[in-house]
């Protein structure tokens, strides 16, 4: 019955219609839907797991950052290590022991749809362990800590000006020679 309510729920968010538009059948979930509840049963099975066994209502940032150390084993991004000689290289030319990492866009759309999946069941958004401060933190150090290990530098974006204030930073910056 679960899991034709959820269907049910799904098919307002599908564009197209279930199989051929037939109103009586329910729509298949979008792919992000899909993958924001096997995101979500995973990391219940991973709360169940844990010694003694954590109940969502106890949930924190903790936990969180908890689940994505252990997400790491199976990653498939090669994450150089700085003792390595390759540390810094986006193509390094031969094999090394360096370990295979989730990589930060990996865990960072993961915590978008755990964000999300955790207010769809019942989380407020106040308490929500996946928003909170420790996990951007921990995101922000993962992609700096990647970019540095493949010589690839992440750009900011440049925020827009606000009206009123010049766009113009000619002052700051120095001349080309």
């Amino acid at each position: 019955m679960e899991r034709g309510k959820d269907l049910a729920e799904d098919s307002s968010r599908s564009p197209g219609g279930g199989a051929g538009g037939d109103p009586l059948l329910p729509n298949t979930p979008s792919r992000y839907e899909s993958q924001k509840r096997r995101d979500w049963n995973t990391f219940g099975q991973f709360l169940k797991n844990q010694r003694p066994p954590v109940p969502l209502s106890h949930c924190n940032s903790n936990h969180v950052l908890e689940f994505l150390r252990y997400l790491d084993q199976f990653g498939k991004t090669k994450v150089h290590l700085q003792g390595c000689i390759f540390y810094g290289q986006p193509e390094p030319p031969a094999p090394c022991t360096c370990p295979l990492r989730q990589a930060w866009g990996s865990l960072d759309a993961l915590i978008g749809r755990l964000r999300a999946a955790y207010e769809e069941n019942g989380g407020s958004q106040e308490t929500n362990p996946f928003a909170s401060g420790a996990i951007r933190v921990y995101l922000r150090e993962v992609k700096e800590c990647q970019a540095k290990a493949r010589g690839i530098p992440y750009k900011k974006k440049k925020k827009k000006a606000s009206p009123g204030k010049p766009d113009d930073d000619s002052s700051s910056s120095m001349p080309f020679s």
